[in-house]
């Protein structure tokens, strides 16, 4: 299945005291590729039906895993985060990432995130059109290691 590639700027602010990303930005990179797909390539709209075709209803996420792999020098290129699907259940979904160089990589990590109706306050259900669309992007943890 496909991957979806987020250029990912590094900034000064980023740097710790030496020299290289600090540990605590790499959720900040996830979360901004993690939008770009979720915001950017999913479909958006109202079907006929009335389904939200997207995201934009809103999402939060249950939980991160992140393991450190190799330290990033910060630099003015930015760095790639592939991301796809490896999970895909009533009322969320799993994304896995790498941030990585071509073969290097940096952080492999995972995000649960549970579609959520802001306005009743309780997650909701992944809609017909959401399963579809992060069909696309599904590989199994095995595919990805």
């Amino acid at each position: 299945m496909a991957r979806h590639t987020y250029r990912c700027p590094l900034r000064w602010a980023d740097m710790d005291a030496f020299g290289h990303v600090n540990n605590v930005v790499f959720l900040r990179y996830l979360e901004e590729a993690r939008i770009d797909f979720m915001f950017r390539l999913a479909p958006q709209g109202e079907t006929a039906s009335g389904d939200t075709a997207s995201f934009k209803g809103g999402s939060v996420v249950a939980r991160h895993e992140i393991d450190y792999k190799r330290q990033l020098i910060h630099r003015h290129e930015p760095v790639d985060i592939d991301l796809w699907v490896t999970e895909i259940r009533a009322a969320s979904a799993t994304i896995a990432y790498e941030v990585k160089d071509d073969d290097i990589v940096y952080v492999r990590a995972s995000t649960v995130i549970v579609p959520f109706d802001f306005a009743a306050g309780r997650p909701r259900r992944l809609t017909a059109l959401e399963r579809e669309f992060l069909g696309k992007y599904t590989e199994s943890d095995e595919s990805a290691a």
